[in-house]
Formats: C-alpha cells, structure tokens, sequence
C-alpha cells in the first residue's frame, strides 16, 4: 500500500482507516479488544496523538504510524510529543520518598492512641 493512497484531511483519513480495517475484516472495536484497551481510547487517536493505539492499528494495516500520522511521529519512528520531557520529569512523585509512599498527616495515629 502506498502512503499517497492515505488521505491527508483528518476526517477522510479516519474513515479511510476504518475502511481498511473492515477490508481486512476486523474493526476499531476488536482492535481494542485485541489490545486489551476501552474502545473510547481507540477512538480517541482520532483527535489526539496516542502512541500506543497507533501503533496499534498501524500494525492491523500492515503500516508504520508514521505512515497514518506523519504530523505526530518523528522520522525516526518516535512519537513526536508536545513536552517530550514530561514523562521523565514527572516519574518520582513528591508524595514517595526513599522509604516509600508518604501517608496523609490525618492518617497517622498517635502513640497514645494505639
């Protein structure tokens, strides 16, 4: 399949997929049950970019994402992200220290209590 064939309007490309799909004789519903995913996540890749479920039809057709969305993925095959450091920055929350999770100060019992 040639990537001219994929339509460039996003409303056009989304039923060209679903077509494709059908042709293939699966739909977005068995893909996400497939892909143990909500079949809203999958057509949320509609409006917005959702690496994992594109890759995930890209797979039922036989293309790269970056072959669906060339506007949210990289030449290198990486998803393009908005705040690409956003995931690395944001994996320790302030609520965990070294020891483990912090408990809510509400929570904690006084000694007299127990």
């Amino acid at each position: 399949m040639e990537t001219f064939d994929i339509p460039l309007d996003l409303e056009s490309r989304w039923e060209w997929i679903k077509f494709q799909l059908r042709l293939r004789g699966t739909n977005l519903a068995e893909l996400a049950r497939s892909h143990d995913l909500n079949e809203r996540a999958i057509r949320n890749a509609k409006q917005r970019p959702y690496p994992r479920v594109e890759r995930a039809i890209a797979e039922a057709l036989g293309l790269k994402p970056a072959q669906l969305w060339p506007e949210r993925w990289n030449a290198d095959g990486s998803p393009l992200r908005q705040r690409p450091n956003r995931a690395e920055t944001n994996s320790v929350s302030p609520k965990h220290t070294e020891k483990g999770p912090v408990g809510h100060s509400k929570t904690k019992r006084k000694e007299s209590d127990a």
